[in-house]
C-alpha cells in the first residue's frame, strides 16, 4: 500500500509518497509563487498527481495537514484566520474526488505524528512537541493517542499564558510563550534593532549586550514554559523543532542551563530535549500517519 501525506503551509506545499513502513517513496514541493489567490488548491491535486506518476501506483490513502482547527469529522478545517483564502470548510475528500475519506489534521498535530511514526519520538507513547518558529506551535501525545481535545483545540502549546499582565496575542492570550520567543515579534521585543532571530543572534555573537539581553530574556521564558508544560503532561521526552532550532547551541545551551535551574527533577534526572528529526516533512509524514491509521481494518 501507498500512502500520501499533504502538508499546506502559508509559503509551501510539502508532499510525499511513504509505504506502509514509513520508508519515504517521492516527495514534491510547490513553492510560493504558485500559492497565490486560490491556486494553492489546484496545486494540492497537482502534487498527489505528481506522487502518483513519481511512484508508478495511484495511491488510495491520503492524508492531509494544515494550519488551523480541524473540524470535528477530521474533513476540513474549519478555522483559520487570515490566510489561505477558501481553506476553511473545504471538504478535502471531495475536493479531491477519492474513494477513501481525507483525513484533515493541524499542521502541528501532524508533524507530531510524524516525528512518532519515523522520527525523534519513534517508541514513545507520552511527550510533547513545540515547533519553534514565526510562531509557536504544539502537539500532546498522551498514552499513544495524538490529543486534540472537546473542540479540536488542544495542543497549541504556545498560547499559554508566562505574564497574565502582558499584551495579549492573537488568542487573546497575555504574555503567551509564543510572543515570548517567537521570530514574528522580534522588533517589538527589540525595540525595533532587529526583525529576525537571525539577525539578532549574529549581533549576539558579535558581542552586543542589548541582542543578548534579548535573547537571555526569550530563552528564560521558553524554559519556564517547557518546565510548566512538563508538571502538567508527565512527559517522557520533549520534542522541539521549527526554524529557531537552526540557532543550535545559542538555544540549547542556554535552555538546558535554565531548565536545570526550573525543572522538577525526579530521581535526579532532567527530561530529555530532543530534536525533530524530519525537518521540513515532518507535517506530510503525520498526515500519511493519519491515513494509514484510518486504512488499518477496526
Amino acid at each position: 500500500m501507498v500512502l500520501a501525506g499533504i502538508d499546506i503551509g502559508g509559503t509551501q506545499i510539502k508532499a510525499a509518497a511513504f509505504d506502509e513502513s514509513g520508508r519515504v517513496l517521492a516527495t514534491t514541493l510547490t513553492p510560493g509563487e504558485a500559492l497565490c489567490g486560490d491556486r494553492w488548491r489546484q496545486s494540492v491535486r497537482d502534487a498527489l498527481t505528481n506522487l502518483e506518476t513519481a511512484t508508478g501506483a495511484a495511491i488510495e490513502h491520503v492524508g492531509l495537514a494544515a494550519p488551523g482547527r480541524a473540524a470535528s469529522d477530521a474533513r476540513s478545517i474549519c478555522e483559520m484566520p487570515g490566510r489561505l483564502a477558501g481553506l476553511v470548510g473545504l471538504d478535502w475528500t471531495d475536493f479531491l474526488g477519492r474513494t477513501h475519506p481525507v483525513p484533515v489534521l493541524n499542521d502541528a498535530h501532524a508533524a507530531l505524528l510524524g516525528e512518532v511514526w519515523c522520527g525523534a519520538a519513534r517508541g514513545l507513547r507520552d511527550c510533547f512537541l513545540l515547533t519553534l518558529g514565526t510562531g509557536v506551535g504544539g502537539a500532546i501525545l498522551c498514552d499513544g493517542k495524538l490529543i486534540t481535545g472537546h473542540a479540536g483545540r488542544a495542543g497549541h502549546l504556545g498560547h499559554i499564558s508566562l505574564d497574565p499582565h502582558g499584551t495579549p496575542d492573537i488568542l487573546r492570550t497575555p504574555g503567551s510563550l509564543e510572543d515570548a520567543i517567537g521570530n514574528h515579534n522580534i522588533a517589538q521585543r527589540s525595540d525595533g534593532r532587529w526583525t529576525m532571530t537571525r539577525d539578532l543572534l549574529a549581533a549576539m555573537q558579535s558581542g552586543d549586550t542589548r541582542a543578548a539581553a534579548v535573547w537571555s530574556q526569550s530563552i528564560r521564558a521558553l524554559a519556564a514554559g517547557i518546565a510548566s508544560l512538563i508538571n502538567v503532561l508527565d512527559p517522557a521526552a520533549v520534542i522541539l523543532g521549527g526554524g529557531i532550532m537552526a540557532a543550535g547551541a545559542q538555544l540549547l545551551d542556554p535552555l538546558n542551563a535554565a531548565l536545570n535551574e526550573m525543572e522538577w527533577l525526579l530521581d535526579g534526572r532532567r527530561v530529555p530535549l530532543l530534536p525533530a528529526a524530519l525537518g521540513d516533512m515532518a507535517g506530510a509524514c503525520g498526515a500519511a500517519a493519519r491515513a494509514r491509521e484510518a486504512a488499518a481494518p477496526a
